[in-house]
């Protein structure tokens, strides 16, 4: 018995399944205009190397941004991304530097500590019931504490030369590890959205977390696994952060979590859970990347630059307040 071939119709169907944008239409269509603006505003905008340099920028922020749509979809916040990337980064330099361990075991061992802080955050919200914004708002200034603690607060240098340039180095011309590793970070999660039954749970917890429940979800393992991954990806993201500063210090990372909630909410992602997804993240991630950029060849002072984001994200919210008034 032949297999019966496959429908170009049904391929389709499949691809755009993969890739709907959940709502962030509007966020699609406003880039594709910041685009164009920039272009014309300015020379270097369409230049194969300011494309490159906006994707060497946005990767950090894509894969926090990644951890926070798990969170945000289930109707919670996570304040302490930056925090834990700081911790992270720290952990990672003083087990590779400091205490003299391959950089292999420095890397797990940083990712371990990140996703620790995410179960300590979840385990707090689900069995002691803290406020999300509560416990997490702990787990920041506790993280950077730590990270303080670890060398006085100062910084730390001496990495071997392979790991710097892993975020330097152009595979092909144009892929360096960083962004290889931010691509496949938003396909693995755009995947688990889609076809994973633990991925479509989270959207039932966003939705209703009692009808969840009753449905068979296992919502407090479910949302402690959602903090913890969140914070694993925080800690990721301070290990590519790592490497392309050469060095770590404490203070990195602030107010990173702002802009990981930014780029979650331009891209359609409901505050208030339930909606959205990574695709979405994802254009929200390039809005703020391009945006920043294109000012930046602007000349736009950074003090500027923060109203306008901060104006983007108001537009954002009130956009998807009014969207919703008129469903």
């Amino acid at each position: 018995m032949t297999a019966k071939p496959r429908s170009k119709a049904g391929e389709t169907g499949r691809f755009s399944q993969i890739f709907s944008l959940s709502g962030a239409t509007g966020p699609l269509i406003g880039l594709i205009l910041l685009c164009v603006f920039l272009s014309f505003a300015t020379d270097s905008f369409l230049s194969f190397r300011n494309f490159l340099n906006i994707a060497d920028q946005i990767t950090v922020l894509g894969i926090m941004a990644v951890g926070m749509t798990f969170v945000i979809l289930i109707g919670g916040i996570d304040l302490s991304v930056g925090s834990v990337l700081a911790l992270a980064m720290m952990v990672l330099g003083y087990l590779n530097v400091e205490a003299g361990y391959s950089m292999t075991a420095a890397i797990l061992g940083a990712l371990v500590v990140a996703a620790l802080c995410g179960a300590i955050s979840g385990l707090l919200i689900t069995e002691f019931k803290v406020p999300a914004f509560i416990a997490t708002l702990a787990m920041m200034s506790i993280a950077r504490g730590v990270a303080n603690m670890i060398t006085n607060g100062s910084q730390i240098i001496g990495f071997p030369s392979w790991f710097n340039m892993g975020a330097i180095i152009r595979q092909f011309g144009f892929l360096t590890m960083t962004v290889a590793v931010m691509i496949v970070v938003f396909v693995v999660a755009i995947l688990f959205l889609r076809f994973r039954e633990e991925g479509r749970s989270l959207f039932a917890i966003g939705g209703n977390p009692e009808v969840a429940r009753l449905a068979g979800i296992n919502v407090k393992l479910t949302t402690v696994m959602v903090y913890t991954v969140c914070a694993f990806l925080s800690g990721l993201a301070g290990i590519l952060l790592a490497a392309r500063l050469d060095a770590v210090q404490p203070s990195s990372g602030v107010a990173y979590e702002l802009d990981a909630i930014a780029a979650v909410v331009i891209g359609g992602t409901s505050l208030s859970g339930g909606t959205g997804g990574v695709v979405g993240t994802l254009i929200g991630v390039l809005i703020i990347g391009v945006l920043r950029n294109g000012l930046n060849l602007l000349s736009v002072s950074p003090f500027v630059q923060a109203v306008v984001i901060g104006l983007v994200i108001v537009l954002a919210v009130a956009a998807e307040t009014f969207k919703h008034r008129r469903a």
